[in-house]
């Protein structure tokens, strides 16, 4: 064999081992992130709602509910206002639709079982200690519903229960594959499902403003895990977030417990002025340096449901990206898929 052969042969048997070594194809690239702009259009996202509402008959002979024995809210009432306050403050950008609507004649299950009875449950509302643990079983409701895979399907996005004082529901907490801290910590054996979904725990008992204080979490967890590698004035959330009493001579638009000026949690009403660059962030993404002083008149006085639909309607809704991340946040918000795209 003539050294050229060799060398023929060595090159090929080369060839081969290199399209047949195990590992030899490079993982892919993951895809760059968007440059940034100002023109991505402000998405405009529509969660479908699975809302199951937790309302059990007290009377029998009457078949009188425990949200009418207690004279409490209409489901209903505060869906409609809910998905409105939503709305608006959104900019139009955040959307909902409640696809099924089930409601149930009995207490939910806690995690070790137990259920209310209609009496045991007045001896609580009367002042008895409420049973612990309190936490209900979210698995045995993700099953009983085939959530994850009607999730997975896209049939749904999120859901929503209502019930009661002492129901045990977190305000919100995250499921899905890669869930995250949402208020609460991710739900545990739901990441076989290929899409972070939210539940949402409301009470009739309680009003709009209610709800949207548990929203209002469900957005402060998302947005810091957002901008969770943004430092300094670059974390834009950790910016919009400054209150007077955190940040002195830095106050924007706050926390859900903490307005502009707020000395303590659920300070809403009070009435020292402070300056705030509240204003500017209605501007964002191109600060005008907006400073002015404000208090809580702006704000609605101590009023929860006008708070907090303030501090809602100052997110980000615009369109464009900066340092990688949309300047609409509210697509972060209504769809955790998004975070970290």
């Amino acid at each position: 064999m003539s050294h050229s052969s060799g060398s023929f042969f060595a090159s090929l048997l080369d060839l081969v081992q290199k399209v047949f070594r195990r590992g030899a194809a490079p993982p892919p690239t993951p895809p760059a992130a968007p440059p940034d702009n100002l023109t991505d259009p402000a998405v405009i996202v529509t969660n479908r709602v699975l809302q199951i509402v937790y309302d059990p008959i007290m009377d029998a002979a009457s078949g009188e509910r425990l949200s009418e024995k207690m004279k409490w809210n209409r489901v209903d009432d505060l869906v409609g206002g809910f998905i409105q306050d939503i709305l608006e403050t959104s900019g139009g950008l955040a959307r909902y639709e409640v696809v099924e609507r089930v409601l149930l004649n009995e207490f939910p299950a806690k995690v070790d079982g137990y259920r209310y009875t209609p009496a045991a449950y007045l001896e609580v509302i009367h002042g008895a200690a409420p049973y612990k643990p309190e936490t209900i079983d979210y698995r045995a409701i993700l099953t009983g519903y085939n959530v994850l895979s009607r999730v997975a399907k896209g049939e749904i996005d999120e859901v929503w229960l209502f019930g009661f004082p002492h129901a045990g529901f977190y305000e919100s907490c995250m499921g899905g594959a890669g869930a995250f801290w949402c208020n609460a910590p991710p739900l545990t054996g739901t990441a076989g499902c290929p899409r972070r979904f939210i539940v949402m725990g409301f009470s009739f008992e309680r009003g709009v403003g209610e709800m949207l204080e548990a929203f209002g979490h469900r957005a402060e967890s998302i947005l810091t895990k957002v901008f969770e590698k943004a430092s300094g004035e670059a974390n834009f959330y950790a910016r919009f977030s400054r209150c007077e009493k955190t940040a002195p001579g830095k106050a924007s638009v706050g926390t859900i417990h903490f307005a502009p000026n707020s000395q303590r949690e659920y300070d809403w009403n009070n009435p020292a002025k402070v300056m705030s660059d509240c204003y500017d962030w209605l501007n964002f993404p191109k600060f005008q340096g907006d400073v002015r002083e404000v208090d809580a008149g702006e704000w609605g006085g101590g009023d929860i449901r006008a708070h907090h639909r303030w501090w809602l309607a100052h997110l980000p809704k615009v369109a464009g990206r900066t340092a990688g991340v949309a300047n609409n946040w509210w697509q972060y918000i209504m769809d955790p898929n998004r975070v970290g795209l």
